[in-house]
């Protein structure tokens, strides 16, 4: 194994990471509220106008400890990786504050606990907080108990999604005992060496009383349009299916990590394959950015998850 360490790049953007108090964050005062919820009235008109809660955007980051280097053989400690995580987060709540836009955050135990400074400002700033496992790495079998707990004591707000670490599978029991009432993840296309899902379901559908909202895909082909593909893909074709996907289903799910947004292409030691390190830091916030432009442009609604669950259930 690689003994990785971070260089001075990785430390002329500091972000202190405290432990901070096991209650949750404070909530702001009235007169700062009033003025953060301004930039989100357009987004919000968006979405009362959306026929029948359709053409709405769910975006999310699976807010997690960057973890990718170990991947490719790389020690990398939970303090690096929480370093790069917190910076990328950061730099991510920037763009959706600038453009008045919600997400959800699926945040692990371990990225809850370690910075709960980034916890407050992610419920501060409007947008929803949901699960990501505990240990990203390290996926135990009780996590899905165990994060609800974590990530609801440090956030102060009650946790309703849940999203396995690397969308890999999940018990649909401990889902429901946990008490949650969605779960994504599921990514269902073929991605080779990580899924195999052609045979199910493309949208969402209900397991029990559990939503699952899958990743979104192209119709019929398949073709996955999560964090890769606006790396990749030229930004002209990624717009093109998300419309399509919008036309054909109403809505589209997308996700990124925090680390996405580190400069990634200036560590080699990281051992990053291209396809992931292309048009990272600098360059995907660009994109991310023109990629939201264009669908507010486009008259589409940035909803969070809940939103769409309740908006779905009442259509029913």
């Amino acid at each position: 194994m690689v003994r990785c360490q971070l260089g001075d790049r990785a430390r002329t953007r500091q972000h202190r990471i405290a432990s901070g108090p096991k209650s949750g964050p404070k909530t702001m005062e009235a007169e700062e509220q009033g003025a953060w919820e301004k930039p989100f009235e357009a987004s919000k008109q968006a979405f009362k106008n959306s026929k029948n809660g359709n053409d709405m955007i769910l975006l999310s980051f699976d807010t997690e400890e960057f973890d990718v280097p170990r991947e490719h053989g790389v020690d990398f400690s939970l303090e690096e990786g929480m370093r790069v995580s917190v910076e990328g987060t950061t730099r991510i709540l920037d763009i959706l504050k600038a453009n008045g836009v919600r997400a959800t955050f699926f945040c692990t135990g371990n990225f809850a606990e370690q910075a709960p400074e980034i916890m407050a400002r992610i419920k501060a700033e409007g947008h929803e907080i949901a699960c990501h496992g505990v240990d990203h790495w390290r996926p135990k079998a009780d996590d899905v108990f165990r994060s609800k707990e974590i990530v609801e004591r440090v956030s102060g707000v009650k946790v309703a999604g849940y999203r396995q670490p690397r969308m890999f599978p999940v018990s649909d029991d401990d889902i429901e005992r946990a008490g949650f009432l969605y779960n994504s993840s599921l990514n269902p296309a073929f991605i080779p060496g990580r899924y195999m899902h052609l045979t199910t379901p493309r949208t969402w559908f209900m397991r029990g009383p559990v939503m699952e909202i899958p990743a979104s895909v192209s119709p019929h082909l398949r073709i996955p349009l999560f964090w890769l593909a606006l790396h990749n893909f030229p930004e002209w074709l990624y717009r093109s299916l998300v419309r399509q996907v919008l036309r054909h289903d109403g809505y589209f799910v997308t996700y990124f990590h925090p680390w996405e947004f580190y400069d990634l292409k200036h560590h080699p030691e990281f051992k990053m394959p291209f396809i992931i390190k292309n048009h990272s830091r600098k360059a995907l916030e660009q994109r991310l950015d023109r990629f939201i432009k264009a669908m507010k442009n486009d008259g589409r609604a940035f909803v969070t998850f809940m939103e769409f669950v309740n908006r779905q259930k009442k259509s029913v």
